[in-house]
C-alpha cells in the first residue's frame, strides 16, 4: 500500500512538472542571430526636468550602455556594428519620474519610485518591417532614503535601468 501511494505521488508530480509550460529558451525566429542597438535619443524636456530637480546628465548613454549589456549577458542575440545585424533596436528617451510615495510624521519624503520611460521600436532592416514597437515601455524601482534600505539615488537609478533594460531583452527575445 506504501509503495501505491509513493508511486501515485511520484506520478502528480511528474504529471504536473511535465504540464508547465514555461521555458528559459528564446521564442525569437531563428533568422535572427545578431542585434544593433541604435544610440538612443533623449526627448525628455530639459527646462521641465530641471525645474522639477530629476534632470540626469547623460541618461540616453547610460540606457543605451545598461541595455547592450544586458543583451550581451543574455546571449539569445549577438550585438554588432551598425549595417551588420539582423535586427535593430531604436529608441527614444521620454521620462524620468521621481515620486513620492512615503513621508515621515515630519513631511519628509521616506521613499521614492524612480520610473524610467523610453519609446523603442525593433526594426528588421532586411524585410524593412517593424517587429514590435512600444510608445511608452518603462523601468522602474523603488528606494529609501532613511533605514536600514536606504539607498542613493545613483543606485537606485541603475536598478532602474537595469530593471529597463531586463525587460527590453525580454520583450525582445520572448514571445508573451
Amino acid at each position: 500500500m506504501k509503495k501505491l501511494i509513493l508511486l501515485s505521488c511520484l506520478f502528480l508530480t511528474g504529471l504536473m512538472i511535465a504540464g508547465c509550460g514555461y521555458t528559459t529558451g528564446s521564442v525569437i525566429s531563428s533568422r535572427f542571430k545578431t542585434i544593433y542597438v541604435e544610440p538612443f535619443e533623449n526627448k525628455i524636456d530639459y527646462m521641465n526636468a530641471v525645474q522639477r530637480n530629476v534632470y540626469i546628465p547623460q541618461m540616453e548613454t547610460k540606457v543605451h550602455s545598461t541595455v547592450v549589456d544586458r543583451f550581451m549577458f543574455d546571449g539569445n542575440l549577438k550585438v554588432v556594428e551598425k549595417g551588420n545585424s539582423d535586427l535593430v533596436l531604436k529608441g527614444q528617451l521620454v521620462g524620468y519620474d521621481r515620486d513620492e510615495l512615503r513621508l515621515t510624521s515630519n513631511e519628509d519624503v521616506k521613499e521614492y519610485r524612480i520610473t524610467i520611460r523610453m519609446a523603442l521600436k525593433l526594426w528588421d532592416p532586411v524585410s524593412e518591417k517593424v517587429v514590435w514597437e512600444e510608445p511608452s515601455f518603462a523601468g522602474d524601482t523603488t528606494f529609501f532614503t532613511t533605514g536600514p534600505l536606504a539607498k542613493s539615488e545613483d543606485a537606485a537609478i541603475q536598478d532602474a535601468l537595469t530593471d529597463l533594460a531586463r525587460r527590453i531583452v525580454a520583450r525582445t527575445i520572448e514571445d508573451w
